[in-house]
């Protein structure tokens, strides 16, 4: 089995055992989503009830994926952007250092923190890091992924499997860890396709209607996200109305995510304006997309540190497909 590319982390792919059913590893929905309380100004911030003494305070962006690629350069143009702490995860802790420290030698300041998106304890281990140091997290940038080369021949069950398991069920799990400790004001941006939206064309006028529908909820596109993988290890995905790009069924359920995650904020914590948008880089020239892109990492990061960045008092975008800053319609 040929390895994936993994988008920020590394070439190395996840080798998975075949079952006659496939279940991910989830993480629980939240029951609640709690608010987390503001830091006082001033010298009095000593005495709040932030966790710890010396950070708790500040503010906090966090990059998936960070040491390389689009994810790198998110993580640099944040560095040079953002007022607070920026945080640089990989999977691999000795190359994530690395971009670290290519990052210091240029004059900035990222911390970094290991992070398997894989792995539900790496999350959870990640969570309780920024709720000890910052008391929370300021803003997400959900960019670590994998995408198999077009001339792959791994079989398209298995590529199916470890495509969603990465970028639609992990990035899921992260989502489902991180989006309870976001502070008032936060900003979460999950890295989508244009590929999403074209898989969802190329899906039945069903499943479109499913995946459009304004009621659709996250249970039910995380059973529709396992449906697709069932039908693939059945050799029944085509006929049950699904295209034959697993890639970009993994980013259209990101794209749908992020709505459905949005409308759980606004229903929940509207007054604490956080704002969730899923966003297109465009085709940039990566480990991921090869020399066949037409843009430079650097031109790949606009979007997702606009979105980032966008102002406090800012309440659109909110749930929508973002590419060269501007909403698609899909």
């Amino acid at each position: 089995m040929a390895p994936p590319r993994r988008g920020g982390t590394d070439s190395q792919g996840l080798v998975l055992e075949q079952s006659p059913r496939w279940v991910p590893e989830l993480s629980p929905a939240p029951r609640f989503w709690p608010r987390v309380a503001r830091c006082p100004a001033g010298p009095a911030s000593r005495w709040s009830a932030c966790p710890s003494e010396m950070s708790s305070c500040s503010r906090v962006a966090l990059v998936t994926g960070g040491n390389k690629g689009i994810g790198f350069a998110i993580t640099r143009d944040l560095c040079r952007k953002f007022s607070g702490d920026v945080v640089l995860t990989a999977r691999d802790e000795a190359r994530g250092k690395a971009a670290v420290q290519q990052l210091q030698a240029e004059g900035l300041s990222p911390r970094f923190h290991q992070l398997d998106i894989d792995d539900l304890q790496s999350i959870r281990a990640l969570r309780d890091f920024l709720r000890k140091e910052y008391g929370g997290l300021n803003v997400l940038v959900n960019n670590a992924g994998i995408a198999f080369r077009m001339d792959d021949p791994t079989p398209f069950d298995l590529q199916a499997e470890t495509t969603l398991k990465t970028n639609f069920f992990a990035t899921r799990n992260v989502c489902t860890e991180l989006l309870p400790i976001m502070k008032p004001h936060g900003r979460v941006v999950n890295i989508s396709s244009l590929q999403g939206s074209q898989a969802l064309e190329n899906c039945s006028e069903e499943l479109q209607e499913r995946f459009r529908c304004d009621t659709l909820t996250e249970g039910d596109l995380v059973d529709l996200m396992k449906k697709f993988v069932e039908d693939t290890k059945n050799e029944v995905h085509e006929r049950e109305g699904w295209p034959n790009s697993a890639y970009g069924v993994s980013k259209l359920g990101v794209t749908v995510l992020s709505r459905i995650l949005a409308r759980q904020l606004d229903d929940k914590r509207k007054a604490d304006r956080i704002l969730l948008n899923a966003c297109c880089p465009g085709w940039v020239k990566t480990d991921m997309a090869g020399d066949q892109g037409t843009r430079t990492v650097e031109e790949g990061a606009e979007t997702p540190v606009y979105l980032a960045l966008l102002p406090p008092d800012a309440t659109e975008p909110q749930g929508q497909l973002v590419r060269d800053k501007v909403v698609q319609t899909w």
